[in-house]
């Protein structure tokens, strides 16, 4: 018996130089980065400061790190894809088959669960307990326990790059192609533990949140005085936990049959691989909708910052929020009307894929009145929101074509389909996330970004996302259907080399941010945003330092209204001054914790094990993530405290900016 189980030298594919030259590229990387923390010294700010915080702003930035170098990954995926369908007419191209179903295997789990996700996820982290009036999340640690679960699950997928495979299913593992018979390598293994694994941190989340939003708002927050966003993440979050449970138990199932020899998913032995379609359906649909509605939240912020107006129809964009929630499962069908449910049943899924477009037509008209008559300043993130507007338009459009079950027996499975998908989930969650950042960005680190880059930036994603996508409607008309390794037919070619060459604008837009972010970084000294508030924002994250103590809130705020930080903010120009200083108190934390790290540390081994079968490594696994949660249960002291003295020094230091800035918006008006 192997003591590595299945795992010997035939898993790192020497015969493969793409992924072999790629995978030493990031372990070069990989080293080069830990060595350079260890010549400077940073292991103690880092542990101390970063790896074991549970503080929600840092938590919600290491997401987004995350998020951007999962999309990164995910982005190199798609020039593949694309520069293969461009080489490959009448010709093998330079991917072989084997490799090309996992790059596009990869790229859309890796864009969706583990860029996408965490993006969102990030945002809310950051933002939603500062726009509350809180201090922090209701379960601190298990938020840390969330992120460090997720980057497991997104580091096992990388691994896959180069010891064993991923999987060459798509996306979603339908059986029976993922079943043990017609999948016998570990491809579909990583996929389930790395998704799994991270699966429980998305869940985790999800309770945090609902729970914090529910119980923990600020004093006179009442619902319909929570900033929009709250009420999308809400929402978000809700659906998580609805429908990660599902994704939890199908996945489970998809398991047990590929190592016990259960038979959930093989028709021959009394399954039904007809249920994993509907399963993973039931959870894939409001999925969408957890990545959507915080977006749509991110972009009523924007928007109604940028205009210099209030939120058009608060009340309608809350009902609207709750409709698309709701309706979110009742159209999970539309994904296969093809499967012979009967004209009865697909005409129903047919009618409800069209009426929870009302949801988001209600929005767009707010979004449209709030910026009608307004100051609009076409800041970096407003180009994105009217882009995301521009887009999302036409993108559901033919969402809606492809919600009329006789069309979609025609374009089903068409790259027609793939065009649509990217249509309505870049414009509506990626653009969103580059709003969302550089929007709250000055507020996590103190200085903005650079405006003219980010202009670049925009322009080149916004013309290169038209040029990549329209092409593959028209592909799609011509019954081009997806994940082609190769082609023969001559009408497509012109349409695929003109989709790669799209893909070439998004890489200079890329290019263009990563420029950006290094352009700020040197001059964030001309960047700084010295009074917390550099957009004129409405807010309560707004009224804090930037970046915000770990406290948040040096006094808890009162709300009275809606938009609370504005009404402070003309209370004190009709005043003419500031508030009376505060009566300043000892502030309890939470303390730092090991315990996420720690518990992913084991998750990570266990899983590993898991998928190349080394039963001894996955018990210790198991031992050591159960005895970290024992520990952490009986830990002894759970919270720290911050004097008085201390927070009125930060506090102080706030209301001299803000009063600096008073006195000059004063002046200016006479």
């Amino acid at each position: 018996m192997n003591i590595l189980g299945k795992l010997t030298w035939q898993a790192i594919p020497f015969d493969q130089p793409i992924p072999l030259i790629a995978g030493a590229a990031v372990i070069v990387v990989v080293i080069a980065v830990l060595m350079w923390v260890t010549v400077k010294g940073h292991w103690p700010y880092l542990w101390h400061e970063w790896i074991t915080t549970v503080d929600h702003k840092r938590i919600g930035i290491m997401y987004c790190g995350l998020a951007l170098l999962m999309l990164l990954r995910g982005f190199i995926d798609a020039l593949m894809m694309r520069s293969q369908q461009a080489l490959a007419y009448g010709a093998p191209g330079y991917l072989p088959p084997e490799h090309y179903d996992q790059i596009f295997s990869a790229h859309g789990t890796i864009m969706i669960l583990f860029a996408a996700m965490p993006f969102m996820i990030g945002l809310i982290n950051f933002a939603v307990p500062l726009q509350l009036g809180i201090r922090d999340v209701a379960f601190p640690t298990f938020n840390s326990v969330s992120f460090w679960l997720t980057a497991t699950g997104a580091l096992l997928i990388n691994l896959s790059l180069v010891i064993g495979e991923f999987a060459r299913t798509g996306w979603l593992p339908f059986p029976p192609l993922s079943e043990l018979r017609y999948s016998p390598g570990v491809g579909v293994d990583y996929y389930l533990w790395a998704v799994q694994i991270s699966g429980v941190g998305t869940l985790i989340t999800g309770v945090n949140f609902v729970t914090t939003i529910l119980k923990t708002r600020a004093p006179g927050m009442t619902y319909l005085r929570m900033p929009m966003f709250c009420w999308t993440s809400l929402a978000a979050c809700l659906l998580i936990v609805a429908a990660f449970p599902v994704l939890t138990a199908t996945l489970a199932m998809l398991t047990l049959d590929r190592y016990a020899g259960f038979h959930f998913f093989t028709n021959e032995a009394g399954g039904n691989a007809m249920m994993f379609t509907n399963l993973i359906w039931a959870w894939g649909h409001p999925e969408v909708y957890i990545l959507v509605l915080p977006a749509f939240g991110i972009f009523s912020e924007v928007v109604s910052t940028f205009s210099n107006k209030a939120l058009f129809g608060y009340r309608s964009m809350v009902a609207a929020t709750l409709f698309i929630c709701i309706v979110s499962f009742l159209v999970w069908l539309h994904h296969f009307f093809t499967m012979g449910a009967g004209g009865n049943v697909n005409a129903a899924f047919g009618i409800a894929t069209s009426i929870i477009a009302v949801g988001t037509g209600v929005k767009m008209y707010n979004w449209l009145f709030t910026m009608y008559a307004g100051r609009i300043r076409f800041a970096t993130p407003m180009l994105w929101s009217i882009g995301f507007m521009v887009t999302f338009i036409t993108g559901g459009m033919t969402g809606v074509l492809l919600g009329v079950p006789p069309v979609n027996f025609l374009l089903h499975n068409s790259l027609f389909l793939v065009a649509h998908f990217h249509h309505v989930i870049i414009s509506g969650v990626l653009f969103a996330a580059f709003a969302g950042m550089i929007y709250w960005f000055p507020k996590a680190f103190g200085f903005r970004l650079h405006e003219g880059w980010g202009k670049a930036s925009f322009w080149l994603a916004f013309i290169g996302f038209y040029v990549t996508f329209v092409p593959m409607y028209a592909a799609g008309f011509l019954g081009m259907t997806r994940r082609l390794q190769h082609y023969d037919v001559p009408a497509w070619h012109i349409w695929m080399l003109i989709s790669g060459f799209g893909v070439l604008i998004l890489l200079a837009g890329a290019a263009c941010q990563v420029t950006q972010l290094v352009v700020s970084v040197r001059h964030r000294e001309e960047l700084r945003d010295t009074t917390g508030d550099p957009w004129n924002a409405r807010s309560l994250e707004w009224s804090t330092p930037s970046p915000p103590p770990v406290f948040d809130f040096a006094v808890m705020p009162r709300i009275e209204c809606l938009d609370a930080y504005w009404r402070m903010k003309q209370r004190a120009l009709e005043l003419g001054r500031l508030r009376d200083e505060p009566d300043y108190r000892d502030i309890e934390m939470p303390r730092n914790s090991p315990t996420g790290f720690v518990c992913a540390f084991f998750a990570t081994i266990m899983g590993f094990s898991m998928i190349w079968h080394i039963w001894w490594l996955v018990a210790v696994g198991f031992i050591g993530a159960f005895a970290t949660f024992v520990v952490f249960a009986w830990r002894d002291i759970p919270e720290y405290v911050i004097p008085a003295a201390e927070v009125a020094r930060i506090d102080r230091a706030n209301r001299d900016a803000r009063g600096q800035a008073l006195e000059a918006s004063l002046a200016q008006a006479e």
